[in-house]
């Protein structure tokens, strides 16, 4: 014989129906935001930054001094910092934009 559950149907009287309600409607419609280009990086590249915040770059066979810090370099492009670290200094994974 099934057993009678009285729970079972107060749960569907306690909330009331959403169509009704004001604050699921949208007042206003959604603003259109355009979608931007996606980003095509280049080639990764190797750098090092020691403890004085310098950079250097693997160039013919030496670390030559790089120009820009990682923290120009983190403005526009992807920067990653590697797990193994060479003589003291963090490497980090540099990929800059096709067009720069």
């Amino acid at each position: 014989m099934a057993r009678n559950r009285p729970n079972h149907s107060q749960k569907r009287g306690r909330f009331p129906s959403t169509a009704s309600s004001d604050t699921r409607t949208l007042r206003r419609p959604p603003e259109f935001t355009r979608r931007q280009a996606p980003v095509v990086y280049g080639k990764a590249f190797i750098i090092l930054e020691d403890a004085e915040k310098n950079t250097f770059i693997y160039k013919a066979g030496a670390w030559v001094p790089h120009s820009a810090s990682i923290k120009e370099c983190r403005e526009t492009c992807q920067v990653k910092q590697l797990p193994q670290s060479v003589n003291r200094m963090t490497r980090y994974e540099i990929r800059c934009p096709e067009g720069n």
